[in-house]
């Protein structure tokens, strides 16, 4: 009897498997194995400061993983689903853990820079969800396709929208590493080639359980591809809601006099095109509206803020050396205040801080962190706001298997920070290197070498280089 019904249970199986199977098309299961060595020094600019015991001295160095294992399903009718899951972690046993007043950082959905506490207990070989969307290709008519679920979303060079960086297990001491960066969202793209229309709502916080204070993102994108000149362009609007009635409920604005919108509106837009063969000029613009409303402001405050985004590429050389050499010239502006912040219940007038969005593109390996995953002493330099960036970057192709990058930056502040000490423009300068070696098609090796300069506006005591080396090596299947 127990026979049989082992049996019964076993063709059961094979019946509602057989089914599934005639249903999907195809599955490819992929994914990506990455180990990094890590160290760095005086990342808070300060080489004699005493730390804490749970935070580094004046180096740091540690060993970090990240595997991801990918499933894409072809089903008929033009329905498709992807999950991947993600673990991420530091080496070694999950008892590592930083103070929460540490050097650590990380920003929330409204903007703002808190501290971390990195402190994944028994979390740290958890396995993460970073995409589960399903994808409705000819959905209702043939160029309307539809994407529901956790899924990425990057838009242009993702300056506005690229990322929304998450280490849900608190696992990781490098934040910038993350490679979970998805959105829970809802995308239609209707493809009227060489026109592209996307519209998307993501739900970014849901808060209390409430309808009056989430945080959610609406946006439309218009895309379009020339003919001549292998031009491109897009524009764009971009809605981050964010609303709160007061600290009782999800992320606190308090405001005193009712308002509850903290709300950024982004109308843009970007264009490239090759004026000549083998060169690139790209050029993006945004503008930001909206009101703030943080820390109990008695008054209404407007929003502008601006960002500019410029960049020139020569590949002139590239086909008359062996090294294939590249170079490039980028110019990057975000308005800012003269006080970090100004959100105290006396500020009033407008606000002209640029607000990060979901910014997925990043130049260097240290300044565009600093004040947002790493602190120094000198808070009012945020990389993503009140900074003049200019880059330039060089590549080369010694053999078809490496590659070498150099890049330099440098950096000041848009208005002098309103304070008696620390009012000196110059932020600082960066050199990165960079060397990719193609070992086999399917495994890579890197290893990057930075330092970060800092310039006069930060004090004597607390301008020391600061180092980045990151050796890299992995696997993708």
């Amino acid at each position: 009897m127990k026979l049989f019904k082992v049996l019964c249970v076993v063709a059961l199986m094979l019946a509602v498997s057989t089914a599934a199977f005639a249903e999907t098309q195809s599955v490819k299961v992929s994914g990506d194995i990455t180990m990094r060595g890590l160290a760095r020094g005086n990342y808070d600019l300060d080489s004699n400061d005493i730390k804490a015991t749970t935070e580094s001295s004046d180096w740091a160095t540690y060993l970090t993983s990240t595997a991801e294992v990918q499933v894409d399903a072809d089903l008929t009718d033009n329905v498709a689903g992807v999950i991947r899951l993600v673990n991420q972690r530091v080496w070694g046993d999950d008892n590592y853990t930083s103070t929460a007043a540490g050097e650590l950082r990380r920003i929330d959905p409204n903007g703002t820079v808190t501290t971390a506490a990195i402190a994944p207990a028994n979390a740290a070989f958890d396995v993460d969800v970073d995409l589960a969307y399903i994808e409705l290709k000819e959905f209702l008519y043939s160029p309307l396709t539809l994407k529901i679920g956790k899924q990425d979303l990057w838009f242009g060079k993702g300056f506005i929208i690229g990322a929304q960086p998450q280490d849900n297990q608190n696992s990781l001491y490098a934040g910038e590493y993350t490679v979970v960066n998805s959105f829970d969202a809802i995308r239609a793209t209707l493809d009227y080639d060489p026109w592209t229309i996307d519209a998307i709502y993501s739900k970014i916080a849901e808060n209390a359980r409430r309808a009056d204070d989430d945080i959610n993102l609406w946006g439309v994108n218009v895309g379009y591809v020339f003919d001549s000149y292998d031009a491109e362009a897009e524009a764009y609007w971009f809605w981050k809601e964010s609303r709160n009635p007061g600290g009782a409920a999800g992320i606190s604005l308090n405001s005193l006099n009712g308002n509850i919108n903290n709300d950024v509106h982004v109308f843009g837009a970007r264009g490239s095109f090759d004026p000549i063969e083998d060169w690139t000029v790209a050029l993006e613009g945004a503008y930001q509206g909206g009101e703030y409303m943080v820390a109990g402001q008695i008054g209404d405050r407007e929003r502008r803020g601006w960002a500019v985004d410029a960049l020139i590429e020569c590949r002139y050389w590239q086909d008359d050396f062996a090294w294939k050499p590249v170079l490039s010239a980028e110019y990057i502006y975000y308005s800012g205040e003269e006080y970090l912040g100004d959100q105290t219940a006396a500020s009033n007038g407008r606000y002209d801080a640029w607000d990060p969005m979901f910014r997925g593109k990043f130049d260097t390996a240290i300044r565009e962190f600093q004040n947002v995953f790493y602190s120094t002493a000198q808070a009012s330099t945020p990389s993503y706001t009140n900074q003049h960036q200019a880059l330039l970057r060089g590549t080369i192709e010694p053999t078809d298997s490496l590659t070498i990058d150099a890049t330099y930056g440098h950096f000041w502040l848009a208005k002098k920070f309103n304070a008696a000490v620390n009012t000196d423009k110059e932020i600082g300068d960066e050199v990165d290197l960079k060397l990719t070696w193609d070992y086999t098609e399917d495994v890579q090796f890197g290893l990057l070498a930075g330092w970060f300069f800092p310039g006069d506006h930060f004090a004597s005591n607390q301008d020391d280089i600061a180092t980045d080396v990151v050796g890299t090596v992995s696997l993708s299947f």
